[in-house]
């Protein structure tokens, strides 16, 4: 497996063709990534365990998007059942993706506990969409520091887990391995990366600036909310595409991902 450096301008290139592939099928890749949303919100209705069961899930679910992402790519149309594909491969790879996600759900409980520390608990209650936020909670001081210790602890593990699932199933690397292959990888293309987030930064700016401006013209303050959330989904969908091509380009590509 070698890690390939590619050029800061590639992060253009990978929004570009997330949006490209996304029209190719886009019936599909929405109706794949609603399935996704849909499972994770299932899993988290679970008494007692649900949110950790949602988190240790997530890393599948992904490598399920990535894995239609390259059916678009290969003009297959995308099923569902590609979201099972993480443990449709043989039972070790199943087992090294279920651990894979259980590391990933203690990584982000830590990051939560830790926040919940600094502020008490109100941060990860709104996070989690238990508490409804405030203005005055916003602005309070300790909810801020709570929201950028957060953000410093989920942001390497994030990084750690960018790549991670696609590793562990397409390369046959065990987790921890896949953790840091996907950290190196992601810092190795630091500027690709930035480059990367700031586009879909500027589009989700241009969509909702777009659709608060048509509404106000129509004469219809409510409609941008009314729109906003379908439009903001699709946005969300078209970003879980091109997450297949920041893998595909940063490593050299399996057999399994070759023409």
């Amino acid at each position: 497996m070698k890690l390939n450096i590619v050029p800061a301008r590639t992060g253009i290139v990978w929004v570009k063709l997330g949006v490209r592939t996304f029209f190719k099928q886009p019936l599909a890749l929405a109706g794949l990534f609603f399935m996704f949303m849909a499972v994770m919100s299932i899993a988290s209705l679970v008494p007692v365990i649900g949110f950790v069961l949602a988190m240790t899930l997530l890393p599948a679910a992904t490598l399920g998007l990535m894995s239609a992402t390259h059916d678009a790519t290969q003009g297959r149309f995308p099923m569902p059942i590609v979201l099972l594909a993480a443990f449709r491969a043989n039972k070790q790879k199943t087992r090294a993706m279920l651990l894979l996600g259980a590391l990933y759900a203690l990584g982000f409980l830590i990051a939560m506990g830790v926040s919940y520390l600094v502020d008490g608990g109100a941060f990860a209650r709104v996070y989690l969409g238990g508490e409804m936020p405030t203005r005055e909670l916003m602005l309070e001081s300790n909810f801020q520091a709570a929201m950028w210790v957060f953000i410093g602890l989920h942001l390497p593990l994030s990084l750690m887990f960018w790549h991670a699932p696609a590793l562990v199933h397409w390369h046959d690397l065990p987790p921890i391995k896949s953790l840091f292959f996907s950290l190196v990888a992601c810092i190795r293309n630091f500027w690709a990366f930035a480059v990367f987030g700031l586009m879909w930064l500027a589009v989700l700016v241009l969509v909702v600036v777009s659709v608060t401006t048509l509404a106000a013209l129509l004469g219809s303050p409510g409609l941008a909310g009314d729109l906003l959330f379908p439009v903001l989904l699709l946005i969300a969908s078209m970003f879980f595409t091109s997450l297949y091509f920041t893998f595909r380009d940063s490593f050299e590509p399996p057999p399994d991902l070759t023409p």
